[in-house]
């Protein structure tokens, strides 16, 4: 079996009769087999329990019912080893199994193993000290992304069709962008959130990691709440129903105001955004008035969340644990409350900015990704990093900051790739951020997106 079937492709086999549940865990281990030496993106593999549910499974249900899935290591599933990428954690067996988990097994997936991810989840670089350096398949020497870059890995290198992740600061759309494939960063809401110590928080989500626009409809459709289980899940169920992009209006931004993009990236962006004008949507360009001060403000806000969820584990274990997680919480810890009250009020001048084109546009277009991927581990990946004495903001992510925004549904779809020098074959994301529960527009987009790339 072709390992870049998708799950529309093995949804047809399944309902032909030309393979069985079976079958497509068959091909999916095999595919485990042949990739993680070299690639490192899963933690656990769960052959022959996913064997097991494979014979007993009806496939007659449709949508995900027999398709394999792998979920990230920081999502629990009751008695399965799950360890956040964290040595602190290494013999942790999940007590309960997170809502998004189990709408995926309501559903008839068929989950194969768990993927990598840096500790807690922390970073845009997958490599943790329990289990190493997790590498782009499109070149191992460089980085996936994070904090979902094995899952991403496993969707992109062909493992499986289907991928769950999570997203605090682009840890969804981050290595989608890296590794050529859809990454949702869903409404607020959307998708029941259980997966963190403390269920009113307002920067994360879980999102797929997909193939194709199609496959992350599926994952949306099985996984969306509404849901008692998460106090944000307020939002309507959505139906397949994309509108037609013609007629729509998009507010494009190559820079956010502040980023320094490669020319490359800068080029492939507004080439997508010229197909998309073809297409029939007015495109404007517009500026957002992003600061290097909100980009600033998301990482204070990162850093009391890994505070308040995780500084216990410092304080007993600081020498096992990676050091920016250690930085992050220290950080963190040096705010008050009335200092995260007063980010509030920033993140409400961030909102209103994030927001304005939204008033008379569909859809706001930047690259996901400012940079190509550097070195794969962390260390090497350090080194890089340079000190620059402008007022441009020079991380590679456009990512975090939107999720100050966190209503606001946001997916990365390729768009293109580098055609030569050192980054030749590199894919290229780029990021369509919509209004409040319209993550219908947004995929709408995202499609016609990748119809192009791939003409």
């Amino acid at each position: 079996m072709n390992p870049r079937t998708t799950v529309a492709d093995q949804r047809a086999l399944l309902d032909r009769g030309d393979a069985s549940a079976v079958d497509l865990v068959e091909s999916c281990l095999r595919r485990i087999d042949e990739v993680q030496p070299e690639l490192n993106c899963f933690v656990s593999v769960w052959a022959e329990e996913a064997l097991e549910r494979a014979r007993t499974i009806d496939v007659s249900r449709g949508g995900l019912a027999g398709i394999p899935i792998a979920i990230k290591d920081t999502s629990s599933w009751e008695g399965h080893l799950s360890t956040s990428g964290s040595i602190t954690m290494r013999d942790n067996i999940a007590r309960h199994t997170d809502a998004v988990v189990q709408s995926l097994l309501d559903a008839g997936a068929i989950i194969v193993a768990s993927t990598n991810t840096p500790e807690f989840a922390h970073a845009g670089i997958t490599d943790n000290r329990l289990w190493g350096v997790t590498r782009n398949p499109h070149d191992p020497t460089r980085t996936p992304g994070g904090s979902s870059g094995g899952s991403a890995v496993a969707v992109a290198s062909g493992c499986v069709a289907l991928a769950e992740g999570s997203d605090m600061g682009g840890s969804v759309r981050i290595p989608a962008a890296w590794c050529g494939i859809v990454g949702l960063k869903p409404s607020l809401g959307r998708l029941p959130m259980t997966a963190l110590p403390g269920l009113f928080d307002l920067l994360s989500h879980h999102g797929p990691l997909a193939r194709t626009v199609d496959d992350a409809w599926e994952f949306l459709l099985a996984t969306q709440g509404p849901s008692l289980a998460d106090p944000y899940s307020v939002h309507a169920p959505l139906t397949r129903r994309e509108p037609p992009i013609r007629g729509m209006k998009a507010a494009v931004s190559i820079d956010l105001g502040c980023w320094a993009v490669d020319s490359t990236i800068a080029a492939v962006v507004e080439n997508a955004t010229d197909g998309l004008r073809s297409a029939g949507m007015a495109v404007e360009n517009f500026d957002p008035r992003f600061t290097a001060r909100d980009n600033a403000l998301w990482l204070e806000l990162w850093g009391i969340f890994m505070a308040g969820y995780y500084g216990d584990v410092v304080d007993r274990h600081a020498d096992q644990m990676d050091s920016d997680v250690v930085w992050l919480i220290e950080l963190g810890r040096g705010f008050s409350a009335a200092d995260a009250k007063r980010m509030e009020i920033e993140r409400t001048s961030f909102w209103k900015r994030a927001t304005a084109a939204l008033h008379d546009h569909d859809v706001i277009i930047c690259p996901t990704m400012s940079q190509p991927p550097g070195p794969a581990d962390k260390e090497t990946n350090r080194v890089r990093q340079q000190v620059h004495h402008d007022s441009l903001v020079h991380n590679e992510d456009m990512t975090s900051v939107w999720n100050l925004a966190s209503p606001l549904p946001i997916v990365s779809v390729p768009c293109g790739r580098f055609t030569s020098g050192p980054n030749a074959g590199l894919p290229i994301g780029l990021q369509i951020v919509g209004r409040p529960g319209r993550e219908d527009v947004v995929l709408a987009v995202a499609r016609a997106v990748e119809s192009m790339n791939a003409a």
